[in-house]
């Protein structure tokens, strides 16, 4: 446990030391935080509780979005574009080589990426995004604690699929195409693009047992109070079930890969 705290805070401070960078990313993220949230009053004025929302759940939903996207790496980065560069390059050998898993070593790692950025460029947008608009906010300490938990297994359930995305350079040498699709996924099916719930009969429905509503529709339902006693329960579970998949899935692939560095090394 204590390795896996270690390489945590190791990456804390590493993303901490780009100070300019995350002041830009406060910014930008602000800055299209109040473009998108004068859009959706725009359209929750013009079709009132669509998708059960009131107008200042649609505006809390984008600064939500906004606080999650480097949090969770919705589009694309991490630790898993260090994993990808060193498939490319062969130097993914040295780390197979590690006495540590190869998933838990990467996924520390993200841990402590995600922790960096949920307390700069996801806290500072959110409190501006409260003090320009009246936004909506988790009713009690248990709200707050099931955010916390739901944020987290959002985290892992991006790592998973990010991870499984860098694994394809094992067969494609270059993973910039399986990043875009990942990408164009995570932006429409995650609820970045718009909210799930306001996505036609049948779509809604796949749409929100897919991994990617676990990175910010299921986060922002249970903070505006949309996921409660068993709904709430039901929300978490299929996140982890999600985590835990994935994660049992980049095992297989990972021992694929390896085997086949081993033959061709052989």
């Amino acid at each position: 446990m204590s390795l896996w705290l270690a390489i945590a805070r190791r990456a804390f401070r590493r993303y901490s030391t780009y100070r300019a960078a995350t002041l830009a990313g406060i910014f930008t993220n602000s800055v299209f935080g109040i473009i998108h949230s004068f859009v959706f009053l725009a359209v929750w004025t013009a079709a009132p509780g669509a998708g059960g929302y009131s107008a200042q759940d649609a505006v809390t939903y984008v600064w939500l979005g906004q606080a999650l996207i480097m949090t969770t790496a919705l589009w694309g980065g991490g630790t898993t574009e260090d994993l990808a560069e060193r498939i490319r390059t062969g130097d993914v050998v040295i780390d197979l080589y590690r006495p540590v898993g190869l998933i838990g070593w990467y996924l520390a790692g993200d841990l402590g990426r995600a922790a960096y950025h949920l307390l700069t460029r996801g806290l500072a947008p959110l409190l501006l995004g409260a003090l320009i608009f009246d936004l909506t906010a988790p009713s009690d300490v248990v709200g707050v604690v099931a955010v916390l938990v739901s944020v987290a297994l959002a985290v892992v359930v991006s790592f998973a699929i990010r991870f499984l995305v860098a694994c394809l350079a094992f067969w494609l040498l270059d993973a910039t195409g399986p990043r875009l699709l990942a990408l164009v996924l995570a932006t429409f099916f995650s609820g970045m693009a718009v909210p799930l719930v306001i996505f036609p009969d049948g779509l809604r429905e796949v749409a929100l047992v897919l991994p990617w509503a676990s990175l910010l529709q299921t986060p922002a339902d249970i903070w505006l109070g949309q996921r409660e006693g068993w709904s709430l329960l039901g929300g978490l579970g299929l996140q982890a079930g999600w985590a835990v998949a994935l994660l049992a899935l980049c095992s297989l692939v990972l021992a694929r890969a390896t085997r086949k560095v081993v033959v061709q090394g052989g």
